[in-house]
């Protein structure tokens, strides 16, 4: 299953989209991560976070996440996809900066996605080691977006996801 294709599902089951019919459960929330599962067909688990801080503050937007997923039927691992809030314009990018260390993400819909799964295990490195994420995003409208997240509880809200998808 494609990235964009998996994270769409993760979304769905989160705004408790009837589509899919699987019921996801908070497994602990560790600080500001938490971990869940999917349950059903396929199994998913995932940390997530919201952000502790949202720029420009008066624009309408959509829910906004960011998730590590684990996907144990596609043998995929730590999978990062982010719920902006808004469309993306065609071909369109945003950034993860974690202290001095920067990300491109390439854009699908409302959602931004790492090319390559080695770029998501150097972002997670730098996640783990960090204190704030900042992502940075322009709509199709042509607003550009600010969203800052704690990973304070990070670790925790990963293995507890790993733990739940490995047995």
């Amino acid at each position: 299953m494609h990235r964009a294709v998996r994270s769409a599902c993760i979304a769905a089951v989160l705004v408790a989209t009837p589509a899919l019919a699987q019921e996801v459960a908070l497994l602990e929330k560790f600080k500001d991560w938490s971990a869940y599962a999917a349950s059903g067909s396929p199994k998913v688990c995932f940390a997530v976070a919201k952000p502790t801080e949202s720029n420009p503050k008066k624009i309408k937007r959509g829910p906004i996440f960011f998730y590590i997923s684990q996907w144990p039927a596609d043998k995929v691992a730590n999978e990062i996809s982010v719920k902006m809030g808004y469309p993306f314009g065609e071909g369109a990018k945003t950034t993860v900066t974690v202290g001095s260390a920067k990300f491109d993400m390439f854009t699908k819909e409302e959602g931004a996605f790492v090319e390559k799964p080695e770029m998501e295990t150097k972002l997670i490195e730098a996640m783990k080691s960090g204190s704030t994420m900042k992502i940075e995003g322009k709509s199709v409208r042509g607003t550009a977006t600010s969203d800052v997240y704690s990973l304070n509880g990070l670790s925790d809200a990963l293995d507890r996801a790993a733990k739940e998808c490995s047995g």
